[in-house]
């Protein structure tokens, strides 16, 4: 794709005209007019902007899907979009490097490198005199999108996360099919202890299932998939809130790479015994992504520890075969009952992530008010309802999926996102979360607790009813029991690009992928000696200057967002 040359020159004559433009449109409040005749016809005009997205999106059909042609015919923007294959930033020091930018970049957790060379432009006055609908989104929580201390500016607008979005659901990371806990009566399944019995009884009278092998437990090693399936659940399972690869303190903001939390090496140690008895798959860390899904597309993998959009294309193709009492149950599984899973502590607006406007844009304004449209009421339904009379419709007043549309939304989802677009835009749209109402009294998004209950699959409902809840949620600890955490997400957390702790975190990440496999799998009586080395070998690498580092730009992210 071809990006345009940043210019200074042409930045400056496109940020005159913003200031004559607003100078036109403006109201007294500094936001611009929508009703401006002039206003109107512009915002309208055919253009095209550049975006690249630091993701993947296997499903993107160039704007040709139903509510990319909305969108079109609603700002009259179209996107040149490029994005990363394999979900990777390797592209983003390379974009940088050039000094060629698209218009619009979605850098994922590497907005520094754009900030850090001068590539994103400061969106503050932007959003203040042409996004209205951005502003009340945001709402109070606008403070919470300044780069840092130093620097107030706004260089991006944070999509990863919605605002006011309450999770309703549990995804889980504990997985036990449904036919497992129905054989066995419904035990009781709150400790990795419960899980493994669970799993060997069923596994010492099942040897075969469909005439293959049975394995009662396989996890997803392949590359960064590690953390999901492997390392995350050693702090998910001892009641630590997930904070990317640190564990901090709520009082002291101290961090600290999770692994050396001593509840830690337990959880380890219990997946080291789950290898020494058979239970573990034995393929486990050699197996790629396909192989693993294949496996549990089969039927004869008993349990999983992975979130629920890990094995989502595997869950079809068993509902697809017929095979619903081989689809999986979720539970909070703990160490021991001295913790709780904090899946659902509140971080209140998580900001972070998000896409930014380059010095490369030559127009500012037409790029920011395409951004303030997919935040209005019309474009957040439009992005998560489709068109009404196509992909919904309004019954008493209320937003009605048809159940033919329902069922291709979740058993030939990639198809209809491809054809439809829900979903495709996320990383663009400043938006509502889950639970949150619009002026009509109907939900932004379509995942709410009616739909969610509705859509469960009479084994799902089996199961549920037989633990006496009416959803997985209800399983798990509330917020309420949690204290708010006051950084937000620290994994959001950008770190200056010249920081040393980007190269000691990189050093960490290798030497976790390397030794938590070889101590799972090691002989139980060198299990503490070999994490002993483990942890001796991160300090080497600087474990404890990163830790160090991390802690201060906890503290600061703390005083920005509280003062």
């Amino acid at each position: 794709m071809k990006f345009k040359k940043k210019t200074s020159m042409l930045l400056a004559l496109t940020m005159a005209a913003s200031m004559v433009l607003s100078a036109c449109g403006g109201n007294e409040d500094g936001a611009s007019s929508t009703e401006t005749p002039a206003e109107t016809e512009t915002s309208t005009a055919p253009i095209t902007f550049s975006f690249y997205g630091a993701d993947q999106n296997p499903n993107w059909n160039n704007m040709q899907d139903a509510v990319g042609k909305k969108i079109t015919e609603a700002t009259g923007v179209s996107l040149q979009a490029e994005f990363s294959v394999d979900g990777s930033n390797q592209k983003l020091p390379l974009l940088v490097a050039s000094g060629e930018y698209p218009d619009l970049v979605w850098p994922k957790g590497d907005a520094n490198l754009f900030v850090d060379a001068g590539a994103f432009i400061d969106l503050t006055d932007l959003i203040e005199e042409h996004a209205p609908n951005i502003k009340k989104v945001y709402g109070d929580y606008m403070n919470r999108l300044k780069w840092n201390n130093e620097d107030e500016a706004i260089y991006v607008l944070p999509t990863l996360n919605a605002v006011g979005h309450e999770a309703l659901d549990a995804g889980g990371t504990f997985q036990i099919q449904h036919e497992v806990l129905k054989e066995l009566g419904y035990p009781e399944i709150k400790t990795v202890k419960d899980y493994e019995n669970a799993l060997k009884e069923y596994y010492d009278k099942n040897k075969t299932i469909d005439g293959q092998p049975t394995i009662p437990l396989t996890l997803n090693a392949d590359d960064w998939r590690i953390m999901i399936s492997v390392t995350n659940p050693a702090f998910q399972s001892t009641g630590a809130p997930q904070e990317g690869e640190f564990t901090i303190d709520q009082d002291t903001y101290e961090a600290q790479y999770h692994y050396k939390r001593p509840e830690e090496r337990e959880y380890f140690r219990w997946l080291n015994h789950m290898n020494d008895i058979g239970l573990l798959d034995k393929e486990t860390f050699v197996q790629k992504t396909d192989q693993y899904e294949a496996k549990i597309s089969s039927g004869r993998v008993l349990g999983l520890i992975d979130a629920e959009w890990g094995f989502g294309n595997a869950t079809n193709a068993l509902r697809t075969a017929g095979k619903e009492n081989r689809t999986y149950a979720r539970f909070p599984v703990q160490l021991d009952e001295t913790t709780k899973d904090t899946a659902f502590q509140s971080a209140g607006y998580a900001s972070g992530w998000g896409v930014g406007i380059t010095t490369s844009c030559e127009d500012p304004v037409r790029a920011i008010k395409f951004l303030d449209y997919l935040a209005s009421d019309e474009g957040q339904v439009l992005l998560n309802w489709g068109i009404e009379g196509e992909h919904y419709n309004v019954e008493d007043g209320k937003r009605v999926i048809p159940d033919d549309v329902q069922d291709r939304k979740i058993n030939d989802q990639a198809n209809f996102a491809k054809e439809v677009g829900i979903g495709l835009y996320a990383n663009l749209a400043v938006r509502y979360g889950d639970g949150v109402q619009d002026p009509s009294g109907n939900y932004y998004t379509t995942n709410y607790p009616e739909l969610i209950q509705k859509n469960y699959t009479a084994v799902e409902k089996e199961t549920l009813k037989a633990y006496g809840v009416e959803m997985w949620k209800d399983l798990w600890p509330s917020k309420d029991e949690f204290k708010e955490k006051p950084w937000g997400a620290s994994y959001l957390i950008s770190w200056p690009s010249d920081s040393n702790i980007n190269v000691i975190n990189k050093k960490v990440e290798e030497i976790t992928r390397k030794r938590i496999p070889e101590i799972i799998l090691a002989d139980p009586s060198k299990f503490d000696s070999l994490f002993d080395s483990f942890l001796a070998e991160l300090d080497k690498a600087g474990a404890e200057e990163a830790e160090k580092g991390f802690t201060e730009l906890v503290k600061e992210r703390v005083e920005l967002w509280n003062n």
